[in-house]
């Protein structure tokens, strides 16, 4: 098991903005030992999953397999997709679909418009839960007792100069957003951006999902995205649960 662990951490020290790293840079983003770290990364690169050109390491496109093998056995992506595409058309502005996975959002369905971040978003994007409307969202629908858990646990580190970065505010911030059912985030994790997000539940009721729709500040205010995005994102984030596999439509 530890194993395994360590093979998945190997993987993980790899990202958007690390996409090489030498052994000692990954000894050090995993915690393990130079001798460990090389024997895990030659383990990966016989199987296929790293490369090294002598000196620095790189994923290869095999490791899309591990997502894909995830994403093949979720029926949200696909029900999700055309709803997003409707969205989007009758809105023109960017749309996505995350789920929870421990701190962060990660993105599983995305319908974008045009780019307005300065970085790039796809399907396996992550971000810190705690700062966007989507994980948000996926936060007010935790129990109380995961929920605290999560609060005490989480490192909030300020992304812009507007980003919760206390543990009382973002909790309020929650409840808030547990009594409305809907979350609007204004330029936390990244200037220019705003985006609102809904909560999509299964049958029982359980928040499993979120559905969002971002914009740029410079050309739509919060009333705006109040008054123009809300309601269209609502009904859509209801259209996914009607048709996500035994939903609680009749």
């Amino acid at each position: 098991m530890q194993s395994l662990e360590r093979g998945l951490a190997v993987i993980r020290a790899f990202d958007h903005e690390h996409p090489e790293l030498t052994l000692s840079e990954v000894a050090v983003r995993t915690g393990v030992t130079r001798a460990v770290a090389r024997r895990f990364l030659l383990t990966l690169a016989t199987l296929g999953y790293v490369r090294s050109d002598g000196r620095f390491f790189s994923l290869t496109a095999r490791v899309l397999e591990l997502g894909y093998a995830y994403l093949s056995s979720l029926s949200l992506p696909e029900v999700a997709e055309s709803h997003l595409e409707a969205l989007v058309a009758e809105v023109n502005e960017s749309s996505s679909v995350s789920v929870l996975d421990g701190h962060d959002v990660v993105y599983v369905a995305r319908v974008p418009v045009s780019r307005i971040m300065t970085v790039s978003i796809s399907v396996g994007t992550r971000f810190p839960a705690y700062v966007t409307s989507m994980g948000r969202v996926l936060l007010a629908g935790m129990p109380p007792g995961e929920l605290e858990e999560y609060l005490t646990a989480v490192r909030m580190e300020p992304l812009t100069a507007r980003t919760l970065t206390s543990a009382d505010a973002l909790r309020a911030e929650i409840a808030k957003v547990r009594a409305q059912g809907w979350s609007l985030v204004n330029q936390e994790l990244e200037e220019g951006l705003r985006a609102l997000a809904a909560p999509v539940r299964d049958r029982t009721g359980r928040v499993v999902a979120a559905v969002n729709v971002s914009a740029h500040a410079s050309r739509t205010s919060l009333e705006a995205m109040r008054r123009d995005l809300l309601p269209s994102l609502l009904k859509t984030a209801a259209l996914i649960e009607s048709d996500i596999p035994g939903s609680r439509r009749p």
